[in-house]
C-alpha cells in the first residue's frame, strides 16, 4: 500500500468514533441530491466511496437506493456495516477492485481529497469503469492548490486541494463529461466557500 494511504488510514482508525460523532449530522443532502438527479435511474445502485461510518449509506438506503459502501479504514468498515446494514467493501482508493459497469452513481463526498495529485486520473479511470453508461459521479473536494500531510494530534492525513479548473481536466481525461459544478457551504461569498463539488457523467 502507498505510504500516504497507510498514514492517513492509521489516523482515521485511531479517531473513528470521534469522527462519526463529529460528522454524522453534517448536511450534505445537496450533494446526494445532485447525484441522484443525474443518475440514469432513480432509485438505483450507488457506491458510497469513502463511506466513513455510514451516514450517507443510511440516507441513500432510506430513499430506496441499493447502496454499497467502500472504505480503507477497518473501523469505518465495521461501523458502517453495523449502522447501515449495507455491504461495505474494504478497499483503498489506489487499489480499487470494482465490478465493471455495476453502479448508476458514485458518491465521493470529501473522500477523494486523500488521493495524491499524480494518482487522480488513474483513480477516476477505475471509477469510470465501475459505472454503467450515463452513470454519474459527484465529488466534493476541498479547495486550494496544495498537497501534503495535514498534521493532527493523533497523526497525519494526506490531503490535496483542488480548484474546478485543475480538477475538471482529470475527469475529462478519465472519460467523464462534466454536467455541473458548485461551491459549498451554500450562501457564503465564493472566497469563503471551502469546497468545490463537481458532477460528472460517464459517456
Amino acid at each position: 500500500m502507498d505510504k500516504r494511504e497507510e498514514v492517513t488510514i492509521a489516523e482515521y482508525q485511531l479517531t473513528a468514533e470521534s469522527f462519526r460523532e463529529g460528522t454524522w449530522h453534517h448536511d450534505v443532502s445537496q450533494n446526494r441530491d445532485a447525484l441522484t438527479a443525474t443518475m440514469p435511474c432513480n432509485p438505483g445502485k450507488i457506491l458510497d466511496l469513502g463511506c466513513g461510518p455510514g451516514r450517507d449509506l443510511v440516507a441513500f438506503k432510506s430513499q430506496g437506493h441499493r447502496v454499497v459502501g467502500l472504505d480503507a479504514t477497518p473501523a469505518f468498515v465495521e461501523i458502517a456495516k453495523k449502522l447501515s446494514g449495507c455491504e461495505v467493501l474494504h478497499q483503498s482508493f489506489l487499489n480499487l477492485d470494482l465490478p465493471k459497469a455495476e453502479f448508476d452513481g458514485i458518491f465521493a463526498n470529501a473522500s477523494l481529497i486523500h488521493v495524491p495529485r499524480d494518482k487522480m486520473v488513474k483513480v477516476l479511470t477505475d471509477l469510470h469503469k465501475a459505472l454503467v453508461i450515463n452513470g454519474a459521479i459527484v465529488m466534493s473536494m476541498c479547495r486550494g492548490d496544495w498537497e501534503g500531510y495535514d498534521e493532527r494530534p493523533t497523526g497525519k492525513r494526506y490531503t490535496t486541494g483542488w480548484e474546478y479548473h485543475t480538477l475538471a481536466p482529470c475527469l475529462e481525461q478519465a472519460g467523464f463529461a462534466i454536467v455541473n459544478h458548485y461551491y459549498r457551504p451554500p450562501g457564503l461569498p465564493r472566497e469563503a466557500q471551502s469546497w468545490v463539488v463537481i458532477v460528472g457523467k460517464k459517456i
